[in-house]
């Protein structure tokens, strides 16, 4: 940093205008755990949201400068430190948003994704900000896409569903005249960073760890990673395709009979279906853990959400009703004993390299924040996520309640599995999900034979 630039950041900080903090602790997860370097545009978090209704460009500028006057993670970027670096939130910052209209040419399916992976794939500032960027589609005076991109350091899936209710907020209040901004945030994301720090003292660290050492020791991996290319990009393979209607109706009865959750009977069958496609019976994934316990959080954007290593032995000579069982016990346990994943990997002694993400290279995640579609006669918004920041992991499977069915989004990366393999994978994770709605007694060998 030049003379001049630091001498103005004194003079920024001595009026307030920026403040600076500590990391968050899932801050801390990105630059010391994952093998993708945190500015890799593999760490954005994408959404399109559909708007329906005219809402002409200068007042979608104004709705959403009402949202990032109310939301301190769009104010935010990182100063770095001899260490690690700081959080540097600015008091005010301006809307970070373009407009385009689409021609006709541009509106077929496969120009717009050209257009919309041209935003989501433009790297961020880390230092400089802003950490987010909207781009306004027209497609006619009252058919829009806005293109939402934001990095993963200030932001999660949560998050998104956050940004369209406070959108939504906004854009109402200016319909009826509304001056001031929006209201405050029940607990701002530094509040929330510093808050979180005093939970995890040293001393609830090393308790937490001593759940977790014994039971991710010698865990094995699934395969050996590939040596990474130089120029390989770390974005995965994106394929989404669903379980239709039926299937989705047996698997939460299934769920409902056996007393489990509809997280619990969908890992147990993912178990089963890895263990037959890999050949192993040890399987380690990682899922999601939102942390949006306390209602003050619930109206925050920012990165709050955490990973939970789940460690599941395939019994091939078990039935699938006593594994589910299991299963949602020991997913239970895990998740009631979630510690900040950063801690964690310290704590067991593994380490990210290049192409290994410590403790498992597998994702699997039920979809469980608000995904609203807002809505008043003549305006409507919709929001489809594209992207949660998964890169660091070789393969995931993310699964979201749709309607009367669940969508599947497969990623994977392309040096280890082809697309066809990946369609494999699903129609055998789709063909042991039916076999145990149908006869939940049979045996793993049983599903997957």
């Amino acid at each position: 940093m030049s003379d001049d630039k630091r001498a103005r950041l004194k003079q920024l900080l001595a009026n307030g205008e920026i403040k600076l903090h500590p990391l968050s602790l899932s801050q801390r997860e990105l630059w010391e755990t994952t093998p993708v370097p945190v500015s890799d545009p593999a760490n954005h978090i994408c959404s399109l949201i559909f708007m329906r209704g005219k809402i002409p460009p200068e007042m979608t500028r104004q709705v959403v400068q009402r949202v990032v006057d109310r939301q301190e993670a769009l104010r935010l970027s990182f100063l770095p430190g001899k260490d690690q670096p700081f959080q540097m939130v600015r008091a005010t910052g301006e809307a970070n948003i373009k407009f385009r209209d689409l021609p006709e040419a541009q509106q077929r399916p496969d120009a717009l994704e050209e257009a919309v992976q041209e935003i989501f794939g433009e790297p961020f500032d880390l230092m400089h900000g802003p950490l987010y960027r909207i781009e306004m589609l027209s497609r006619s005076a009252d058919d829009i896409v806005l293109v939402f991109a934001a990095h993963h350091t200030i932001a999660d899936g949560w998050s998104l569903g956050v940004f369209v209710q406070d959108l939504w907020a906004s854009c109402l209040g200016l319909m009826k005249g509304a001056k001031g901004p929006l209201p405050p945030v029940p607990m701002t994301y530094s509040a929330w960073s510093a808050a979180e720090r005093a939970q995890w003292p040293v001393t609830e660290l090393e308790q937490r760890a001593t759940y977790w050492k014994p039971l991710l020791k010698d865990a094995p991996r699934l395969w050996t990673p590939p040596v990474r290319r130089p120029g390989e990009p770390h974005a995965l393979r994106r394929w989404v395709t669903e379980i239709p209607a039926p299937l989705t109706q047996a698997i939460q009865d299934l769920a409902k009979k056996h007393h489990a959750t509809l997280y619990s009977t969908m890992l147990s069958a993912f178990q089963t279906t890895l263990c037959q496609w890999t050949g192993g019976e040890d399987i380690v994934v990682g899922s999601p853990v939102a942390n949006r316990t306390h209602p003050s959080m619930k109206e925050t954007m920012g990165y709050v959400s955490g990973v939970v290593p789940v460690r599941g032995q395939v019994v091939r000579d078990r039935p699938f009703s006593e594994t589910l069982k299991v299963v949602h016990e020991s997913t239970m346990d895990a998740f009631a004993n979630a510690m900040p994943f950063a801690e964690l990997a310290k704590a067991v002694g593994d380490v990210p390299s290049p192409g290994h993400n410590p403790l498992f290279d597998v994702r699997f995640a039920l979809q469980n924040h608000p995904v609203p579609e807002v809505g008043l006669p003549g305006i409507s918004m919709k929001l489809r996520m594209r992207s949660t920041g998964t890169a660091r992991f070789d393969l995931a499977c993310e699964v979201t309640q749709d309607g009367n069915v669940l969508e599947l989004v497969w990623l994977s990366r392309d040096s280890l599995f082809t697309q066809p393999e990946i369609e494999k994978l699903n129609d055998l994770y789709q063909l042991v999900l039916t076999r145990a709605c149908q006869a939940p007694g049979q045996t793993s060998a049983a599903l997957m034979s």
